[in-house]
């Protein structure tokens, strides 16, 4: 069941995160179902802007819809992930999606708010949520590129007039995560004193972290076992995510971890059958290996076995 981000926020808020996860594919798609319902919890679905292009977007769109069919207990939200304005119109416009993100970090913050305005009166003339950012994070995600010296983090003081002059449902907050697979160096962590100054001035509004994985290193360790070369990777640690949904953080996004497992299991599955040409013997190790990855993030989010407490709420 398709249900608003809105309806999930409102049983999270506080209490636990949504995990909001990327898919690209059919094996992503049905691993991601199967760990939700495995671990009965509600998520959320992102399609990025790269995605949509990668073959087609009726073809993730219409991979969502068979598995809505295929696992009809299912609770969930489907959102763009980074749309600029031209792919956030589009994405109204189709009536599929339940949000979208208009980033528009890189702007000013005059011009930040005037275009999330626009994005919101669109969305909200159809019934759709919008996720707007504010601050900066760096790193690499796609069509999304900051660099360190730019990346900035969210400034506590503007977060109220943003939301209010914006009118967005939720905002993505730069509190020292980044994008990609290199998120930290030495001990650094999350800027949790940032997090608290935010939920301090918006009470209740629903919070978002992006570049939230947590690059596990024992994924790290076998990628490269099996010809990798990932040197340094970092993410954040999952157990700082309870912390996080305590001061407002109702949606945690994860896109890096699920890309470290892909190529774990494809890198070691063609190095151990050099003979092998067919590409469903991998899928199906992928599609197990990741419904157990998502099963166990969702116990790290506290979302973990909320499923009927969600589906009471949303009716």
């Amino acid at each position: 069941m398709i249900v608003t981000t809105k309806q999930l926020f409102d049983v999270a808020y506080g209490k636990f995160a949504v995990g909001a996860y990327n898919i690209n594919n059919l094996e992503q798609c049905m691993g991601l179902f199967r760990g939700n319902m495995d671990s009965q919890a509600p998520f959320i679905i992102q399609i990025s802007k790269g995605a949509r292009s990668y073959t087609h977007k009726a073809m993730l769109e219409g991979l969502i819809r068979a598995a809505e069919e295929v696992f009809p207990e299912a609770i969930f939200a489907v959102h763009l992930d980074h749309g600029d304005e031209e792919t956030c119109y589009d994405c109204i416009n189709s009536g599929f999606y339940s949000s979208v993100m208009i980033d528009a970090s890189h702007e000013s913050f005059d011009e930040n708010i005037a275009i999330t305005k626009r994005v919101v009166d669109a969305a909200h003339a159809k019934g759709i949520a919008v996720e707007a950012e504010l601050g900066q994070l760096g790193g690499v995600e796609e069509h999304v590129s900051v660099s360190e010296a730019d990346a900035k983090l969210t400034d506590p003081s503007q977060a109220r007039e943003f939301v209010e002059r914006s009118g967005c449902d939720c905002l993505a907050c730069a509190i020292g995560t980044s994008h990609g697979a290199f998120k930290f160096s030495g001990t650094q962590g999350l800027h949790f004193d940032v997090l608290e100054d935010i939920q301090a001035r918006l009470p209740g509004f629903p919070l978002v972290m992006h570049g939230s994985s947590s690059v596990p290193q024992d994924e790290v360790a076998r990628i490269n076992a099996a010809g990798g070369e990932l040197k340094g990777a970092k993410g954040v640690d999952a157990d700082q995510f309870k912390r996080a949904s305590e001061l407002g953080v109702t949606k945690i996004n994860i896109d890096t971890d699920g890309r470290l497992v892909w190529t774990r299991v494809h890198r070691e599955y063609f190095n151990a059958n050099p003979e092998n040409f067919d590409l469903r013997p991998p899928g199906k190790v992928f599609m197990a290996e990741y419904a157990k990855f998502i099963a166990g993030k969702n116990e790290k989010l506290g979302s973990a076995g909320t499923l009927e407490i969600v589906r009471k709420a949303v009716g």
